[in-house]
């Protein structure tokens, strides 16, 4: 596809999150990685070690910002603080693009640390994107955006998550961050199709994949971003690689973080499924569908806030 098709954005190829357990790795080896993706919110009120550290990669690496509390779908007033925080960092490091996530993130001025589900109807859409639209003013550049992973459904909602999505992205011209893995957990615990989630699309918008682990507990599943990906993401993966044509794709490892080689040798399975194979591992899920469900964990908390350790 031509790059005007994905918003100008290349495909970087299969790329790593920035965490702090592995700076020291990182900056006495800079391992032939592709490309890092950074939370914005890690970095963009600090001046100290994790600053230092991200200055120094983004000199060596293409990076990306993914953001966890634009809080898009809010009915709170956009935070135009935050906002001009976001674009001074993007400023700084000059990143490939900006992601965040389709939800809302907290009201009347507290932040859950949770990506929030919205209601799927005409109000809702109009809402996010004209908010979409006056985002990537502020930023001064397109806005990609990221489907969540879900566990309740809204009985005000009157189209398909697909359908907001794709109206969504269309109507506010700007691109989708299409998490494989998201789409794997929310149809198990809705009772969908995913493949009809992929192959309704507007794929020609898609920037970039994310991949992770989830946690099965039998009548759903719980994204938890602390373990390996399973092979039935794995095949949804390489579904929505050739309906794309392939776009940089992203491995979030966010509990549970194992050494960085692991980590990349994570990400670097995609080629082995891209060429037909499988991971050979057995069984496909971590499922704790027979044990007390007590200690399961909530759904992975996507800010960080301990970088500067």
């Amino acid at each position: 596809m031509a790059a005007e098709a994905r918003l100008g954005h290349p495909n970087l190829g299969l790329g790593v999150g920035l965490r702090h357990v592995h700076f020291r790795h990182i900056t006495e080896n800079w391992p032939d990685v592709d490309w890092f993706e950074v939370i914005s919110e890690n970095f963009m009120d600090t001046r100290g070690r994790p600053r230092d550290i991200l200055d120094r990669v983004a000199e060596r690496y293409p990076v990306v910002m993914h953001g966890v509390s634009m809080s898009i779908g809010s009915t709170d007033p956009l935070n135009r603080d935050y906002l001009a925080r976001l674009k001074r960092l993007a400023d700084d490091i000059q990143p490939v693009w900006i992601s965040d996530h389709v939800c809302w993130t907290g009201v009347a001025g507290r932040n859950s640390h949770d990506l929030l589900p919205i209601p799927y109807n005409e109000e809702s859409l109009s809402h996010v994107v004209q908010r979409i639209r006056t985002v990537q003013e502020i930023l001064e550049r397109p806005l990609v955006l990221e489907n969540p992973s879900s566990y309740v459904t809204f009985q005000d909602s009157t189209m398909s998550e697909w359908e907001f999505i794709t109206r969504m992205a269309e109507e506010a011209d700007c691109g989708l961050l299409l998490d494989v893995n998201n789409v794997y957990v929310s149809a198990y615990n809705h009772d969908f199709d995913p493949d009809v989630f992929l192959q309704s699309l507007p794929h020609e918008r898609i920037v970039q994949f994310h991949l992770a682990g989830h946690l099965n507990c039998g009548t759903h599943c719980i994204d938890t971003h602390d373990g390996r990906v399973i092979d039935d993401v794995w095949e949804l993966y390489r579904k929505a690689h050739e309906l794309t044509g392939g776009v940089s794709t992203l491995l979030e490892w966010d509990a549970n973080i194992p050494s960085f080689d692991e980590m990349h040798a994570e990400v670097l399975k995609a080629r082995q499924f891209l060429q037909g194979g499988t991971s050979g591992r057995v069984p496909q899920e971590k499922d704790v569908s027979d044990h007390d469900t007590s200690t399961v964990p909530h759904p992975i908390n996507y800010y960080v806030g301990s970088e500067a350790e």
